[in-house]
């Protein structure tokens, strides 16, 4: 009684946050009534609320912990990653959405495999158990597990550290939550949260910069640690790693952006090319302020904890040490934090059962229900993410990096060549993907 007390504020947000997603999933079943609509909002969101999504969806407990916790090894070399994100995010909105929109409708394509299938294959009588589709859709199934077992792990560290609760339950009340609204309210419903998520985000990325670095004696207390020895490699461009591997993980880390099925899935939704415009500046502009935010964190933190081994559990010991946070920002960060998993979670998991089913499982079916198994799908592929969560196999950056890093070499020349150059085949993407990943296995 004496914490639930204490804890009253998160309490309330919790319940209110809760009270949310369940209303958007009824809001989303209303209009998921058909397969357009449970996939791609019937392609009628404006760019004001798919910009928020776009944003919302790609930073998560991967951006908040994860990349938070990483410039703690690296230094200010890791700012690398966030200015290519940021950049990456304006190329995918004005050289990726406007084609792949307009395409995407053209073909009635409901998936990143339909696009690709529409594009490359010639022979519509063989499309659907084309080898091509399987394939893209193995790939993104696979990376989709990874994805989401990270942000699995990152919720149950969340609920563990600021409200006591075991980790495993952590994982098991995150998987509640988003399969609920997920499963009921499809695309519509995965948005229409997602906005409520990225203002929860964008505001507690303010709040942890704002008191992290108050915490280590200001802004310019960067100087400090400039003057300290043992910190030097902080400031330099190899002090961490070598610049060359971190550019190279850099880059497979923002390619994904072009390349990322969860993203382009967005662009599908548009209603037009006025809505590409608008929702190009308020993804990019989104993005770079919770980036801009966060990626700091882990260099103000030399001077608030001296010794950290894991640096995925900074994040959550700051934000549960009441120097550093004051009651009501902590009880505020546990429902951002938890936001921000939750608005990544849902999307992988709506492309990757979409993907599983009508790409992988509908071609070998009789079955006519397709907006049922897609609903029952997401409840399955989302159990075995949690159940692999219980004893992840490597750091929240390391997984996801690694699942993006697949997207990119499978799909990054099969999208942009396919949008800007008319020759092709699906025989050369099946190459490309082998090649690409062979690439990243030897890497």
């Amino acid at each position: 009684m004496n914490w639930m007390a204490q804890h009253w504020l998160a309490l309330v947000l919790l319940a209110s946050y809760t009270g949310a997603l369940l209303y958007n999933a009824y809001l989303g079943s209303q209009a998921s009534r058909g397969i357009a609509g449970y996939y791609v909002g019937n392609r009628e969101m404006s760019g004001v609320v798919v910009g928020i999504s776009f944003f919302a969806t790609f930073a998560s407990t991967n951006t908040y912990i994860g990349h938070a916790g990483k410039a703690y090894d690296y230094g200010f070399a890791w700012f690398t990653l966030a200015i290519l994100l940021v950049l990456f995010s304006w190329i995918s909105w004005r050289w990726i959405g406007p084609p792949l929109r307009r395409l995407a409708s053209q073909w009635d394509a409901l998936t990143l495999p339909d696009f690709l299938g529409s594009r490359y294959i010639t022979d519509s009588a063989t499309t659907t158990r084309h080898p091509l589709l399987q394939a893209s859709g193995i790939v993104i199934v696979f990376a989709s597990l990874l994805y989401l077992l990270a942000i699995f792990k990152g919720a149950g560290h969340l609920f563990q550290m600021f409200l006591n609760i075991p980790y495993e339950a952590g994982v098991g009340v995150t998987l509640v939550i988003v399969v609920l609204y997920t499963s009921v309210g499809g695309f519509v419903s995965v948005v229409r949260t997602d906005v409520l998520q990225g203002v929860l985000m964008l505001l507690g990325s303010v709040v942890i910069f704002y008191f992290v670095t108050q915490a280590a004696g200001g802004i310019t207390s960067i100087r400090a640690l400039q003057a300290i020895p043992e910190k030097q490699f902080l400031f330099e461009l190899n002090g961490g790693i070598p610049f060359a591997v971190l550019l190279g993980v850099s880059l497979s880390g923002s390619l994904k952006l072009l390349s990322d099925p969860r993203q382009l899935s967005r662009f599908y939704a548009l209603k037009d090319d006025a809505a590409v415009r608008r929702g190009k500046w308020i993804a990019t502009l989104g993005l770079a302020i919770v980036l801009s935010c966060l990626f700091p964190v882990g260099i103000y933190t030399h001077l608030i904890l001296p010794e950290v081994t894991d640096t995925d559990l900074i994040v959550p010991s700051l934000v549960s040490d009441p120097s550093v946070f004051p009651l009501w920002a902590s009880d505020f960060l546990i429902i951002a934090i938890l936001a921000a998993a939750m608005s990544s979670m849902d999307s992988v998991l709506l492309v990757a059962a979409s993907t599983l089913y009508r790409n992988i499982v509908a071609p070998f079916s009789v079955s006519s229900r397709e907006l049922l198994w897609t609903r029952a799908a997401v409840v399955g592929f989302s159990l075995v993410a949690a159940l692999l969560a219980l004893n992840p196999p490597g750091d929240i950056v390391e997984i996801t990096i690694f699942s993006g890093s697949l997207y990119a070499v499978c799909f990054f020349p099969a999208v942009v060549f396919g949008l800007y150059w008319q020759r092709g085949s699906a025989r050369a993407v099946l190459w490309s993907m082998a090649v690409g990943i062979s690439t990243l296995i030897i890497w």
